[in-house]
């Protein structure tokens, strides 16, 4: 028995099954909202207060009781790293939204204006750009003291001839695309053209981009709490975690590696997740 055949001039839409590449993509962003709900309502997940200490279960290894163990002053592991999610995230998402917003506008101007502005633009990003993110984001907050808000200001501000660079290549680009020459063609205002089509266009992979680099912020963060320059103790955050269980390694290695691997997953997630959105751009998903 034959199939139907579908009717002339029908063309039937072709199924397509999720790939690997998909799977993957959509187990990485449950894992990243999942630390975003960490974040946002640690006490869903953990209701214990993480600051609490036991003095009787010191160094105590992973149980019923303490799934991830306890610290070298009896406070339970599992809790720290649910409610650390708070810190180590905002550090990443404030750093990230601070480089896109002022990266983006200064991108826009270098490729949008001309005279003096992108010239100016350019050079004071190629001066940002020649130190390394990090070490910029340490001299920035030994000028302006440790703490949360610093830390992602610092992470931030190194971040932002990053995205100056591709904003603009972006906008020159877009400024030469035929579907442009055709709305000037067409009547359109420039000031109509400008927002429509070539801002629009100009910041098209600026998400990409955001959420491959919001796992590298939140990285660097952790670096700059782990030197002492992040959250201050006795708060929870993973890399001040880290740091505090670096003398612990060979009486109570969950103390450090819970963390650790906490930080490890949520960076390898939005890299997945940034990954598959650029394909997805790219017209390669």
């Amino acid at each position: 028995m034959t199939s139907a055949a579908a009717p002339s001039g029908l063309a039937l839409p072709a199924l397509r099954w999720p790939g690997i590449g998909d799977l993957f993509a959509a187990l990485s962003l449950a894992t990243v909202l999942l630390f975003v709900v960490a974040a946002l309502w640690p006490e869903l997940l953990a209701p214990g207060d993480p600051l609490a200490a036991d003095r009787s279960a010191l160094l105590a290894p992973p149980s019923a009781t303490h799934p991830f163990g306890t610290d070298q002053i009896g406070r339970d592991v599992y809790t720290r790293v649910v409610h650390g999610a708070r810190s180590s995230l905002a550090l990443g998402f404030g750093a990230v939204a601070l480089a896109v917003s002022v990266g983006s506008a200064l991108g826009l101007v270098a490729g949008l204006t001309r005279r003096y502005a992108p010239t100016i633009v350019m050079r004071l990003t190629d001066i940002g750009a020649a130190f390394p993110e990090l070490l910029l984001a340490i001299f920035i907050v030994a000028l302006f003291g440790s703490g949360v808000l610093h830390a992602a200001l610092a992470i931030g501000v190194a971040g932002i001839p990053y995205y100056t660079r591709v904003v603009r290549a972006q906008a020159l680009r877009t400024r030469a695309e035929p579907f442009v020459e055709a709305a000037r063609a067409l009547g359109l205002s420039p000031a109509a053209v400008l927002w429509r089509h070539t801002i629009p266009n100009a910041l098209r992979p600026v998400g990409t981009i955001a959420t491959l680099g919001l796992g590298g912020a939140t990285l660097a963060g952790a670096a700059l709490s782990f030197l002492g320059l992040g959250s201050p103790p006795p708060a929870p955050e993973w890399g001040s975690m880290l740091t505090n269980a670096r003398s612990f390694l060979t009486m109570g290695w969950w103390a450090a590696v819970f963390p650790g691997a906490a930080l490890t997953v949520f960076v390898a997630s939005t890299t997945v997740l940034g990954q598959w959105l650029q394909r997805r751009a790219e017209g390669r998903a």
